[in-house]
């Protein structure tokens, strides 16, 4: 079975600047909270990905790549709105970073995310790592498919 163990932050300022990013456009054929389903095309590539429940920074993840024009249809499948970002990958102090830099509606959000061997690894952080967010499902892309940043009272 793939894991995925994977923190999540807010990003201060702007480090994504230096290095150039791909456009990810994604949308869940199912969001219930035991598991989701997402299509997503990053760049020229697609992939669709199964992820259960979360269990602290935890959980299980199958991710097959698919056609392109099979993804563009399942996108039209997909409930709510389609999450569009662009995609930065830093690296800092050895450590991978993606940088989701957030368009449409949930323009205004960047979030860092970094992938872990064990929830208990040690990472450097970077000067402009913000506040962690893993525990916080708002900021799940699941959820800001149906919740949009723009429609938050309060980040």
């Amino acid at each position: 079975m793939a894991v995925e163990i994977e923190r999540k932050f807010l990003v201060m300022g702007q480090p994504w600047l230096q290095v150039p990013g791909v456009v990810f456009r994604q949308g869940y054929l199912n969001r219930d909270k035991a598991r989701t389903v997402r299509v997503r095309v990053a760049g020229a590539v697609a992939y669709l990905t199964i992820k259960g429940v979360s269990v602290g920074a935890t959980r299980a993840e199958f991710e097959y790549p698919i056609p392109l024009a099979d993804a563009e249809a399942l996108l039209a499948l997909c409930e709510g709105p389609l999450i569009e970002k662009t995609r930065h990958v830093l690296t800092h102090a050895g450590t991978v970073w993606e940088l989701d830099v957030f368009a449409g509606d949930n323009a205004g959000l960047v979030v860092a995310e970094v992938e872990l061997l064990s929830e208990d690894q040690a990472f450097v952080r970077p000067g402009w790592l913000g506040a962690e967010v893993t525990q916080d499902a708002r900021y799940f892309n699941s959820s800001l498919a149906a919740h949009p940043y723009c429609r938050w009272s309060t980040p």
